[in-house]
């Protein structure tokens, strides 16, 4: 906050924000600010590390989502399949 002369050090942003960096431990240790500003020194939560019950939820979802077999659309038409090579298929037309 520059118009309070303050320089706030606290855990890494989330977002980009203008005029916000990020320092590594060895850096944040050895921030100093200019004559006459405060340095607020925020103490990191040690639980914002750990996964929440939001986290592990959304984590099982995706991987049921990932786990279920894909559906197949069926071609326009009535194609239907008479050969096969890896993930492509030979469709002939159904229409006469």
């Amino acid at each position: 906050m520059y118009s309070d002369q303050t320089a706030v050090l606290g855990p890494l942003a989330i977002y980009a924000e203008p005029h916000s960096y990020d320092l590594c431990e060895y850096h944040s240790e050895r921030l100093s600010a200019p004559r006459g500003w405060n340095v607020l020194r925020l103490a990191p939560d040690p639980d914002a590390g750990q996964p929440t019950q939001d986290d592990l939820e959304a984590l099982a979802n995706a991987v049921r989502e990932a786990a279920r077999p894909a559906e197949k659309p069926e071609p326009e038409g009535g194609g239907v399949e008479t050969g096969r090579r890896g993930h492509l298929r030979v469709l002939r037309s159904n229409e006469p």
